[in-house]
């Protein structure tokens, strides 16, 4: 395995092969072009300068020559039906028919055609450029053409002069390079040295590096690590402290579970004891009492059930098994559980349309029931239900909740210190986010300080 500033040498070698290949192509290809735009451009004006001396064939032989001879081109005039009727290279009684020659094509209807290709009489390639001329209302094709290998000759000196100039540039980077990866080595080796001592439990005061940002960053994150372990002692304390503070949360939780618990056991321990020790107690007042102890054991079966579902929420025990259910029956079944705990209170369901969702009728009865008992306690007005095709929601005007215990609310046995919120057990609401979660449903909560609050289940 190769170190890292082997890895960063060999790396910054390979670019920069692949940049004095990439440049050395692209520099032929961009000298080729130029050069042929640039012999593109004097063949169009010497065809022009040709066509002013063209005012009729008398000598025709003679001008081309000259002309040949002055510009080193070679001239070929051609008919309207594609006859060669003059060459400067060529006997024109052994030439073929042009006129299906591409630069003819491209004259004869756009007046200019160019084309490069290769000359199998004189076995180079050659840049022909075609232009349309009349004479004697007569319409000819005068056509030049140049050798494109001249590009080869200036090509071979200016790559002589870029390889020689990259050849420079590769020595130098090769010095840098090598100077960069020492240092790269250097800083590695205090890194790993320094780790080393970490890992012994010895670190040294501190280790810095200004070499580069992501050496920087990494010495202060070692120095940072090493400061941790110096404070190990004090992290202990810390969580010896979190622990306590856990098992003080623990105990108000035990706390509170035994408030719950300590009422009803209060009332069915008195009035059975009253029971028991008068026997003269009259019947009605004997079946009073029994009424109580029967309805506070039935409140502490509730509570077991409570704590039993919230563990079963807690650990995803939970099934539901799902039916079409109508919206306006589940409130109204709701409303009239709901009416027995609170007869005197108002609740109002507002139905403009029914509709029907796959619910879990039981579980999502509980979990509307606790809002709209939630919403009974903390308000003294009407409590309001309403509900569309795409949520329930149920409103009050009561005392609200600030922005610190909204963050917290859906919490297991979390409970507002100023108003004992979720039945003092702190469970309501992570029930009802549970059941609600449990059915793909999701719970929005909007509420003000001593204005109000909505819970919406949007489905």
């Amino acid at each position: 395995m190769l170190k890292l500033h082997q890895v960063f040498f060999r790396t910054f070698s390979i670019i920069f092969l692949l940049v004095l290949i990439i440049i050395s192509t692209t520099t032929y290809y961009w000298s080729k072009n130029i050069y042929l735009d640039q012999i593109e451009k004097n063949l169009s004006q010497n065809i022009d300068s040709l066509s002013l001396n063209l005012t009729s064939f008398k000598n025709l032989d003679y001008i081309i020559k000259t002309f040949k001879g002055k510009t080193g081109l070679r001239i070929t005039i051609i008919d309207e039906q594609g006859n060669v009727i003059g060459d400067s290279d060529r006997d024109i009684s052994t030439m073929e028919n042009h006129a299906t020659r591409f630069e003819i094509i491209h004259a004869k209807y756009e007046g200019y055609g160019k084309k490069i290709r290769f000359s199998d009489t004189l076995n180079q390639e050659l840049l022909y450029v075609a232009k349309k001329i009349v004479i004697d209302d007569e319409i000819y094709y005068l056509r030049l053409a140049d050798y494109t290998t001249k590009i080869i000759e200036n090509f071979t000196k200016l790559s002589y002069q870029i390889i020689a100039f990259i050849s420079m540039f590769i020595i130098v980077a090769f010095i840098t390079t090598y100077l960069i990866s020492i240092k790269i080595r250097n800083e590695t080796n205090a890194i790993l040295g320094y780790l080393i001592e970490l890992s012994n439990k010895k670190p040294t005061s501190g280790i810095y590096s200004d070499f580069s940002e992501e050496f920087y960053k990494i010495t202060r994150l070692l120095n940072k690590v090493a400061a941790k372990l110096a404070k190990r002692e004090r992290q202990k304390s810390k969580q010896t402290a979190k622990l306590k503070l856990a098992n003080k949360q623990k105990d108000e939780i035990i706390s509170a579970i035994s408030h719950e618990f300590k009422n009803p056991i209060a009332v069915v321990t008195g009035y059975s004891e009253t029971i028991l020790s008068d026997k003269d107690l009259p019947e009605p007042m004997k079946e009073k009492f029994l009424r109580k102890i029967h309805s506070n054991g039935i409140k502490m079966s509730h509570i077991i059930d409570k704590l039993r579902l919230t563990l079963k929420l807690e650990e995803g025990k939970q099934q539901i098994l799902t039916t079409k259910c109508s919206i306006t029956k589940i409130c109204e079944r709701v409303v009239s559980d709901v009416k027995d705990k609170y007869p005197n209170r108002e609740i109002i369901i507002e139905v403009k349309e029914d509709y029907e969702i796959n619910i879990d009728e039981t579980l999502f009865c509980m979990a509307l029931e606790n809002l709209v008992e939630n919403a009974l306690k903390y308000s003294e007005d009407e409590v309001i239900i309403s509900f569309d095709d795409k949520q329930i929601s149920v409103r009050d005007k009561g005392i609200g909740i600030s922005e610190v215990d909204l963050k917290n609310i859906r919490q297991k046995f979390y409970r507002v210190s100023q108003n004992g919120w979720n039945n003092s057990l702190g469970l309501g609401l992570f029930i009802v986010s549970s059941i609600i979660s449990l059915h793909n449903f999701s719970l929005e909560i909007q509420s003000e300080l001593s204005k109000g609050s909505e819970f919406i289940i949007k489905y």
